[in-house]
């Protein structure tokens, strides 16, 4: 059979939020970019993700705020438990005036970003297994699993951790950060009756939390310190039991009835893994005209909930970049392209690295160790002075996308 051989001006690998917005920021400066994804459709399986005031500037710079906010709740509050003393503190999410953060299903987040893309943007099933730049600035050629050859003047790597774009830059993997993470959905077809608070339950090794998406379904979570050695089970049944029965086992009761809600088609277990920083500052986050954009430039641990908020971020500064220069110069030119992409990683690479390092060290903070030290430090320290810091992070606006006239809107 002859092999397929396309022609693009931009590829972006993998169809997940980084990869979705980008394509979006792209083509509201008039550029179009085909998506590529690995799966036979888009990856909605799984349960929801928290989004800060940073995360919706990005998303009313991308033109899809209007859609989601109507149908969310602001989390104004969230209330800490220790489980080993049973004292709760209070602390404020709210971020000066830009409210506060609203969790939402990944689902419809994933589904309102492709609504924005015009039809045969996304091509599913696609996966690459090798690229090659033909010169310094590309073209590059990528060969697709079923045999497709797609050359393009510009690459874009969104294709998560384990990204295939970052190996051929030669940025360092990620690293395991000694902790796993469970997240699902509970659903109560009668109403679960919770108050609009984010619940959040600590112990030693241990964090674990709610937050209410609506009046019938619960977003629920646990982080916990990997026990060495200990393979990991796959059942979702399995996975639930444990959690009721052992690592929730002292919890509070209404944690234990909301995992028994749980709609076992969202859960998912998996090990918590991070970029280390110094790898981000001083790695090749860009060659030429290819460079990756949300967890495929910088993964890091949840615990600030920052990981999908800086991939919208990211596509907005790339967007802005480029679009920029297509707009300056009429076309994509690929020498002009990458000093586009250069001004992207100078923008971008620090914030990164603080937000890997926060996150890391946030989760360290509340999980911590056993010991009156680290009790101390974590309830008198961290949530009073460090915590309020660390959110203060979500105060941060990635800016607007350049305005097109209509001369050069894309076609």
């Amino acid at each position: 059979m002859e092999k397929m051989v396309l022609e693009e001006e931009i590829v972006i690998v993998g169809a997940g939020i980084a990869g979705l917005a980008t394509a979006i920021a792209l083509k509201r400066v008039g550029i179009r970019a085909l998506v590529l994804e690995r799966s036979d459709g888009l990856r909605v399986s799984g349960a929801a993700l928290t989004l800060a005031p940073n995360a919706w500037l990005a998303l009313d710079a991308l033109g899809v705020a209007h859609k989601l906010t109507p149908l969310y709740a602001v989390r104004e509050k969230m209330c800490i438990t220790n489980v080993a003393t049973g004292a709760v503190q209070e602390v404020s999410l709210i971020r000066n005036n830009r409210g506060g953060p609203i969790t939402v299903h990944r689902k419809t987040l994933l589904e309102s970003l492709a609504e924005e893309l015009p039809r045969h943007s996304i091509r599913f099933s696609s996966k690459p297994i090798s690229i090659e730049a033909q010169a310094q600035e590309g073209p590059y050629t990528i060969h697709l699993e079923d045999g497709t050859v797609i050359t393009t003047k510009v690459l874009i790597g969104c294709d998560g951790v384990n990204s295939f774009v970052a190996r051929k830059l030669g940025l360092a993997e990620p690293v395991n950060s000694g902790r796993s993470a469970v997240v699902a959905l509970a659903v109560f077809p009668e109403g679960h009756g919770v108050r609009e608070h984010v619940l959040q339950f600590l112990d030693v090794g241990k964090r674990a939390g709610i937050v209410p998406l609506n009046d019938k379904e619960i977003y629920w979570f646990l982080t916990f310190n990997t026990p060495k050695g200990e393979t990991m089970t796959k059942d979702p049944q399995e996975i639930q039991k444990q959690v009721i029965e052992n690592y929730a086992k002292d919890f509070p009761p209404i944690y234990a009835e909301v995992v028994r809600h749980c709609d076992l088609s969202t859960l998912t277990l998996a090990p918590l893994r991070l970029r280390l920083p110094w790898d981000l500052i001083f790695g090749n986050v860009s060659k030429g005209n290819m460079t990756v954009v949300g967890d495929a430039m910088h993964p890091m641990t949840p615990d600030l909930g920052q990981g999908g908020c800086a991939a919208l971020e990211d596509a907005v500064v790339l967007g802005r970049h480029i679009g920029k220069s297509f707009i300056d110069n009429g076309r994509l030119v690929p020498g002009a392209v990458a000093e586009a992409i250069e001004g992207y990683v100078k923008e971008r690479r620090w914030r990164a690295a603080w937000l890997i390092a926060g996150s890391y060290f946030s989760g360290w903070a509340q999980v911590g160790r056993e010991g009156w030290l680290m009790k101390m430090f974590r309830d008198t320290i961290f949530y009073t002075f460090v915590f309020k810091r660390l959110i203060s992070i979500a105060d941060y606006d990635c800016g607007k996308l350049p305005l097109l006239d209509d001369q050069n809107k894309t076609h």
